[in-house]
């Protein structure tokens, strides 16, 4: 089988809020004004699919959230997203591979915290056959052809595969194309899913 798993709020725990609140301490700005203007707009999309430079996406960003940072305390902030490593599902990927499944990590992320991530969890490109990455692929889920990548990569047929991602969009788009999916709530589903 083909275990596919999707990185943040699955594997290691994010929170945009924590960005926010840097930025707000940074720039002066109320959270709560930075909380309405702050989207995952197409600016955020471009950024995930590697089609902006970082520094272009963080001048973008603070000119629709109308605050001025320089582009190393935008960096600062939007480092803050990562909170922690879920153990249980690396172990949980570990044994998968030991029992001779393909593990794959899909996500949307963007260079800015590709220079972060995997120095602070390295634990999960060890756990992990392969690392596709949106801003690598030019794609970005929930695209068809992102996961139709996967697949063919891997040589498996939609059926021989199990997706895990906490975006509903992302699980249903994946079931479009006959992949297994389910949508990670909350740090027990995968837990729970593999005790079954």
């Amino acid at each position: 089988m083909l275990y596919i798993f999707d990185l943040g709020n699955v594997i290691v725990d994010i929170d945009f809020k924590r960005v926010l609140g840097v930025w707000s301490n940074l720039s002066g700005t109320p959270l709560a004004i930075l909380s309405e203007r702050f989207s995952m707009g197409e600016v955020f999309q471009q950024h995930e699919r590697g089609e902006v430079s970082d520094e272009d996406f963080a001048e973008k960003l603070c000119e629709e959230m109308g605050i001025a940072l320089s582009f190393e305390q935008f960096a600062t902030g939007w480092q803050a997203v990562f909170v922690a490593l879920r153990p249980e599902v690396i172990a949980i990927m570990h044994r998968l591979r030991s029992e001779g499944h393909r593990v794959v990590v899909l996500s949307n992320t963007n260079r800015l915290h590709c220079n972060y991530w995997p120095q602070h969890y390295p634990q999960v490109a060890e756990a992990a056959d392969h690392m596709y990455l949106s801003q690598d692929l030019g794609m970005r889920k929930p695209d068809a052809n992102i996961y139709q990548h996967v697949l063919n990569v891997e040589g498996m047929t939609a059926g021989q595969a199990i997706f895990f991602d906490d975006v509903a969009a992302n699980v249903a788009a994946a079931e479009a194309l006959g992949i297994k999916a389910v949508q990670v709530t909350d740090r027990h589903v995968i837990p729970s899913y593999f005790a079954q």
